[in-house]
């Protein structure tokens, strides 16, 4: 291998939002340490969107060492409908667009001027693993969840066999090696019906990480000691806690929500908002809004319209005024207390405000992460995906979060809420909740430290890959 020639890494992300965000700040901390590095990011994509995703990567430097494809979305109109939900025509998309995916990988194999020598793909495309060792390339898989998530990964084959009834109708908690016990019920929603083909490709992938040359897992050792101790003891792969990896607060915004949290006492407002592709029933969003209101305490609401979709956000739906779903009067008696934002706002921002005392989170990785580097404690909600076993770890490992119990219909009430968010912003348990993120913060500073725990296994990640490339240009 040439001198000057750059390590040249193939990554392969998919058609959500925050698991490309994870993906490119990963590759910017890979470079920004590791000068000599390439990246090239292959990005799937689903009919009539992707504007967001665009966004994120044509805001890279011109000379960035990170390049882009965007695969042309597959035709699915055979298999789907705008009644499909969502996640569904994600996933059928995905799967559709491995052939140009692999397309474009080999192409990068042999490219005269910088040649790809690994390839890191998404945990929700593991199909890709195997196509990599198939062409002597090293694979990776990218994992933006917690080491928790991938323990039970890595163990679900094991614990297929052993449990032989539908997981939420167990009676002890189950335990995922290195993890906290946890219910049944708060597995992932690919595991709650042994019977569905997504149980099925769940254990297939975790069966396929273990072919992979590591699994590099957007958190920290001081973090998860025991879920990362349980993989490495383990027979599965090297794992690399990287992490934390998220958007830097650093970068300025001008948005509207900045200048309200500037008028705020210090930790007196409560940020709540789910995620880029969730909301909630309209029964759910009444009920949200007069907890708030009952609450007393100032609140920062990023506001989605009811999905017909149920949690999952009906992305492309039209709504030209998304607030005439909240209750009627809502935003004049509030209009003092609280600010509602429709669909987005600049959120490393505002976790970053001194304003911002706790947190309503849906409990996606990226938002938890951002919270955990910010010190704000959480009210887990979650909502779907792994989102469950998230709160579950937040507020029963971490002990950084409270969890709204909700009725047999899955409604949370107001005055639960009411109660919740001022436990969080004045109590004495919201208080504890804040000093132990801020503890959480302070290790996840000393892990992205030139020392630090993540630094070093990132190293260890990019020596693995310019090792296997010289050895490979030299023969």
């Amino acid at each position: 291998m040439e001198a000057n020639m750059k390590t040249h890494i193939a990554f392969v992300s998919v058609p959500i939002y925050s698991h490309l965000l994870s993906m490119i700040e990963f590759c910017k901390r890979l470079i920004h340490l590791h000068r000599h590095f390439h990246c090239t990011i292959i990005i799937p994509t689903v009919e009539s969107s992707g504007n967001a995703q665009k966004a994120l990567l044509e805001g890279l430097p011109s000379t960035s060492s990170i390049q882009y494809i965007f695969l042309p979305p597959p035709n699915i109109n055979d298999v789907v409908s705008h009644e499909t939900n969502p996640a569904a025509l994600v996933q059928i998309s995905m799967y559709r667009s491995l052939p140009n995916i692999y397309e474009e990988l080999n192409k990068l194999f042999v490219s005269e001027m910088s040649p790809v020598g690994t390839v890191v793909v998404d945990a929700l495309l593991d199909q890709v693993v195997e196509f990599a060792n198939d062409q002597n390339a090293l694979s990776f898989v990218y994992f933006p969840s917690t080491a928790m998530m991938l323990s039970l990964c890595l163990y679900s084959s094991e614990l297929d066999k052993a449990v032989s009834c539908e997981f939420k109708d167990l009676t002890e908690p189950i335990k995922i090696p290195g993890c906290v016990p946890v219910h049944g019920s708060d597995l992932p929603d690919s595991l709650q019906d042994r019977s569905n083909q997504e149980y099925q490709i769940f254990l297939q992938a975790g069966q396929r990480f273990h072919k992979a040359n590591g699994v590099l897992v957007n958190t920290f050792s001081e973090l998860e000691p025991g879920p990362l101790r349980a993989i490495r003891e383990g027979p599965g792969p090297i794992v690399y806690p990287v992490g934390p990896i998220t958007q830097n607060a650093a970068e300025s915004s001008t948005h509207d929500c900045l200048k309200w949290l500037d008028k705020k006492p210090h930790n007196s407002v409560i940020y709540v908002c789910f995620g880029s592709g969730g909301t909630l029933s309209q029964e759910q969003l009444d009920e949200l809004a007069m907890g708030l209101e009952l609450s007393g305490q100032n609140f920062l609401w990023v506001y989605k319209p009811p999905s017909k979709f149920g949690t999952v956000a009906d992305v492309g739906a039209e709504n030209n005024d998304p607030l005439q779903y909240l209750p009627s009067g809502f935003l004049e008696r509030t209009q003092e207390q609280g600010m509602v934002v429709p669909f987005w706002a600049p959120q490393a921002q505002v976790l970053n405000h001194m304003a911002i005392g706790g947190y309503v989170c849906h409990c996606g990785w990226n938002s938890i992460v951002e919270s955990i580097i910010n010190g704000v404690p959480l009210i887990a909600w979650p909502l779907f995906a792994e989102q469950t076993l998230n709160a579950a770890m937040v507020s029963d490992a971490l002990k950084v979060a409270l969890r709204p119990k909700c009725k047999d219909q899955g409604i949370v009430e107001r005055h639960k809420i009411a109660k919740l968010v001022k436990r969080l912003i004045r109590g004495e348990e919201g208080e504890a909740f804040r000093h132990r993120m801020n503890e959480l913060k302070l290790a996840a500073s000393k892990a992205l430290q030139e020392q630090g725990s993540s630094t070093r296994a990132l190293s260890e990640f990019a020596l693995k890959c310019k090792s296997f490339m010289n050895k490979k240009t030299s023969v």
